[in-house]
């Protein structure tokens, strides 16, 4: 494994570090990993801590949670710009993950006081947003662009890894802790831990790319500009047209809960089963977008997320079979649609240009969040669902002829 010795743009010399899961891959990677261990440790408890424990609403557990994710849109555009004017994508990175260690001893002082605990939710999600898009941008500049499918999948399986570790280290420290309050302590100084060690990983072993660049050559106006690119602009609208169909994983794991009387205990483990699936899938079905083409293979995975709707809404389907569908989605959408991006995309704005196609992901999260949440509390769990697909139906037609346009790379 080449951790050191390798630089960021070693793989598009040829040689061994072509291979993918090498150099900055595999650096980020395994920063990732252990930063997803330090999130999925308290995001796993958080929705049944909030709805089930402090008895919010499912419609204020929705604007909680919107928040939570949309508290990143403006921050990716600022960390992507910041990280392409001056050339520091590690540097952003950096704070990002900074910021969200820091948020998590900041959930040691909330109390059960909701309002204070979503203050510190948006700040862990604002460090988010700054590190998504310079850690993205530093993986397509560090692989050849026929290769883009596989780095992604590469690298998502290791932070899927991560997702998969934390609920259970979570469920560790809770055991081994005792008492209710003390073991929530726990919880958030143990992941507070992982992420500290996300950052070393990070400043160690992760190389920057600083290619020279005139002073105009970044700047808000350029980054705009680059939506006026069609094939761009279609991938952007898309995305954000995609988006509006997508709810929060807490809410797919709350109707899972209810709808199978799970006990709470078991409540993290389903973050665990879509994260293993997301791990084992992430790898082939990047090596297949590749192959085939990214496009088919994004669609397909909103198709999986519309079937985990009417699965929730008809009752069917065993929980196992819904975390496997779950999982399939994240594995064919995440890193697939950066991969569809980042090619159409020069490379001194890159960063500020998956800024763009992640704002309006979260925007529309943001939306779709709060939504669900006020649809279930007037509606009910099942026409809620319905809704929910029937929205993912209409996006995911609709996103057809705008993915068309954006000609993805293939192998």
């Amino acid at each position: 494994m080449y951790l050191t010795g390798v630089r960021a743009d070693a793989s598009l010399k040829g040689g061994p570090a072509r291979r993918v899961l090498t150099g900055n891959v595999l650096a980020l990677g395994l920063v990732s990993l252990v930063t997803d261990v330090s999130a999925e440790m308290v995001s796993s408890v958080l929705p049944a801590y909030l709805v089930l424990g402090l008895h919010l609403s499912v419609a204020q557990y929705g604007a909680v949670d919107g928040l939570y994710t949309g508290a990143t849109a403006l921050t990716r555009l600022v960390g992507g710009y910041a990280a392409d004017r001056f050339r520091q994508r590690k540097a952003v990175a950096a704070v990002g993950y900074g910021l969200s260690a820091l948020a998590k001893f900041g959930l040691l002082c909330t109390g059960s006081a909701p309002a204070a605990i979503g203050a510190v939710l948006a700040a862990d999600r604002t460090g988010k947003g700054l590190r998504t898009a310079p850690r993205d941008a530093l993986i397509t500049l560090s692989v050849p662009e026929e290769r883009l499918g596989r780095a992604f999948g590469a690298h998502r399986a290791l932070d899927s890894l991560g997702a998969f570790a934390g609920p259970i280290v979570a469920l560790g420290v809770l055991a081994l802790a005792g008492g209710a309050g003390r073991s929530y302590d726990a919880v958030f100084v143990a992941s507070a831990c992982f992420a500290l060690l996300g950052i070393v990983l990070l400043a160690l072993f992760v190389r920057d790319r600083r290619d020279p660049l005139p002073p105009e050559a970044v700047s808000p106006r350029a980054a705009l500009r680059l939506l006026g690119r069609g094939r761009f602009r279609a991938v952007c609208a898309a995305a954000a047209l995609l988006g509006t169909a997508t709810i929060g994983d807490g809410f797919v794991y709350l109707v899972l809960q209810r709808r199978d009387d799970l006990p709470v205990t078991a409540f993290p483990l389903l973050a665990v089963g879509t994260a293993l699936a997301y791990l084992l899938l992430a790898p082939p079905l990047g090596r297949l977008a590749d192959r085939v083409g990214r496009r088919p293979v994004a669609l397909g995975g909103y198709a999986a997320l519309l079937a985990v709707y009417l699965l929730l809404a008809t009752g069917h389907g065993s929980p196992w079979c819904v975390l496997l569908l779950y999982g399939a989605f994240y594995a064919a959408t995440d890193g697939v649609l950066m991969a569809i991006a980042g090619p159409l995309l020069p490379p001194e704005l890159r960063t500020s240009g998956l800024a763009l196609v992640q704002t309006g992901q979260a925007m529309a999260y943001l939306l779709s969040s709060a939504l669900f949440g006020l649809a279930w509390q007037s509606w009910g769990t099942a026409p809620a669902c319905l809704a929910a697909a029937g929205a993912a139906a209409v996006a995911l037609a609709a996103s057809i002829p705008l993915l068309e346009r954006s000609k993805d790379v293939r192998k």
